[in-house]
């Protein structure tokens, strides 16, 4: 029997056990921002440029199931990566006391909240949206302890490059539905819509008009039908 058919108990029952499966699904946190490889290479070409760090020095720890405490660094290497936000005050402090060089992804409005650690790093704070692959849009800066004595500024150069890329993958990741433009003597929905918005009253009457579903100019239809 479908759900269409189910008691009242039974289909009681039906979402309470959707609520229960749902409690098992894994809550997607700012923990599981994957970065774009769009952005992570506009980032890395900022930090070779900035730091003077080769591309083929740059390693990323940070991945599912990786361990960065146990990660194998090889001798002059530099982390450019996106850690778990909520553990990245142990992280920077883990990499200074290693003598590990990072430039590392960083919430911006809790880049400088940790106090452990502040002092001994530089806040690289942008004016930048990433979107991240899981969806979660972050304002996002940057840590590292390769800034000398600076301990905080601001970076417009690096915040413009983000969000154009960032600008651009959302464009591209847009679908891009055909717009039709029906005769007047076609009425949609959304044309009553349009006319109601804008204060206007329009009857159709039964004897005056039939339902159609398509054009020959809109071959796969008339979203929600009309008539003429």
């Amino acid at each position: 029997m479908g759900a269409g058919g189910a008691t009242s108990q039974q289909r009681e029952l039906f979402e309470d056990y959707e609520g229960f499966v749902e409690k098992f699904k894994p809550k997607k946190t700012t923990d599981d921002c994957y970065t774009p490889p769009e952005i992570y290479d506009v980032v890395a070409e900022w930090v070779t440029e900035r730091y003077g760090v080769e591309r083929e020095d740059m390693v990323r720890p940070f991945y599912p199931g990786g361990d960065y405490e146990r990660f194998d660094y090889p001798d002059g290497c530099c982390v450019v990566d996106n850690p778990p936000f909520s553990i990245i005050s142990k992280i920077q402090r883990f990499y200074i006391d290693n003598g590990v060089p990072f430039f590392l992804f960083a919430p911006t409005l809790t880049a400088l909240g940790a106090a452990s650690v502040c002092m001994e790093v530089c806040h690289v704070i942008c004016a930048a949206q990433i979107t991240y692959e899981n969806g979660a849009v972050v304002p996002t800066s940057f840590v590292t302890n390769m800034g000398g004595d600076v301990v905080a500024e601001s970076e417009p150069e690096l915040s413009a490059r983000i969000n154009d890329v960032n600008d651009m993958l959302l464009r591209q990741r847009s679908r891009q539905l055909p717009k039709y433009e029906y005769p007047d003597h076609v009425i949609t929905a959304a044309k009553l819509q349009w006319y109601a918005r804008h204060g206007t009253r329009f009857t159709v009457r039964r004897g005056d008009c039939v339902r159609i579903s398509r054009l020959d100019a809109n071959p796969k239809g008339i979203f929600g039908g009309g008539c003429c």
